[in-house]
Order: structure tokens, then sequence, then C-alpha cells
């Protein structure tokens, strides 16, 4: 039988299972009661893995979840197509499609050949786990031009080798290498 876990020691980016479907905590927040006899009450901002909706639900300290059927592959992209987005298992090397739904913004930041960890439930996978940071080509952004700080604007738009758009300094160039955070959408610095 699998372990259970009290709502009361439920954290954030911890994984439970609740009404079968496996969950993510985003946010908790324990309210305890001024009054004699009250119930300490957990408030779990939570995202469901497998529809991806995000919602607060407030529990009972003592309520128990069980710890889902949830594993981590280590995979590498290969490439999209109207079936949706292919990896490779790196262990066995079997493909594994994700829908756009699954993958959602995800394919801002994947190049042919990134290293990524799949969810698995129940042996299927269910979404991805970028990392914190990747590595990305500009294709194209606008020469900065000495003088444009005085806008109060010091970033530009660069279109990345994906298709994304994000703001970047003014002295990024054409074909550099640039980190951009997965979590943010945000340039970090140079690669």
């Amino acid at each position: 039988m699998a372990a259970l876990v009290e709502a009361i020691h439920v954290k954030r980016k911890m994984v439970f299972e609740f009404e079968g479907a496996p969950y993510t905590c985003l946010d908790s927040d324990i309210s305890t009661p001024t009054a004699r006899g009250g119930q300490t009450l957990v408030r779990l901002k939570m995202r469901n893995l497998l529809t991806r909706a995000v919602f607060d639900k407030t529990f009972k300290a003592n309520d128990k979840f069980a710890e889902p059927d949830l594993e981590f592959v280590d995979a590498s992209y290969l490439y999209s197509d109207a079936e949706g987005s292919h990896f490779m298992d790196q262990e066995s090397f079997e493909t594994h499609t994700l829908t756009e739904e699954k993958v959602g913004d995800g394919l801002n930041y994947l190049v042919e050949g990134a290293m990524l960890q799949l969810h698995m439930y129940n042996g299927s996978p269910i979404g991805l786990q970028l990392p914190i940071f990747v590595e990305l080509d500009v294709k194209y952004t606008e020469p900065g031009v000495r003088g444009d700080t005085s806008s109060g604007s010091v970033t530009k738009a660069a279109t990345l080798e994906t298709g994304f758009v994000i703001k970047v300094p003014l002295f990024i160039k054409e074909g550099e290498k640039i980190r951009v955070s997965t979590e943010t959408g945000e340039f970090t610095g140079r690669a």
C-alpha cells in the first residue's frame, strides 16, 4: 500500500493523489483556529496533472492523501507533428507522444535533442518537466541603436530559434546564444 501523507504536511511542489488523479501543490496555507475546539485547516492551491486545471481547496489538517503512481523519466525531444510532440525515453528508447495541451508552452523552449523529464502516470505520459534554464539561439532581432535608452526602454524584441519572442537587452545580436528561464520566459543572460 502506498504511503499516506496528511494535508498539513503537504508542501509546495509536492505531488499527491486526490479523487483518483495526481496533483502537484503550488502553494499551501495553514490556518490555526483561535477558538478552543476549532480545527486546523489547510488551504492548498493545486494543479491537476492530467487536466492542468488549477484551483484552491481547503482540507482538514488530518485529511490523508496517497502518493500517486507518478514517475519522472529522462527523455529527449525529437520533433512535433499533427499527432503531437514526440519524446524518446533515455533508458528504454521507447517513443512517447504528448498532445499539444499536455506540452503547453513547453514548445517555446524545445529544440531537437533537448533533455527533459516526462511525467508518467500509471505508465502513460501526462506532462513534462523542463529544465529551469535553456540555451537558445537568437534568430532575429533589430540592431540596438545608440541613444535608444532615452525612452526608458532598454530592451528589444528577439525571435529565438523555436519561434518564441522575448525581450532582450540592446547589446544582444542575431546568432548569439542566450539563457532563458522556462518558468518566467525571460532573458537571464548570455550562454
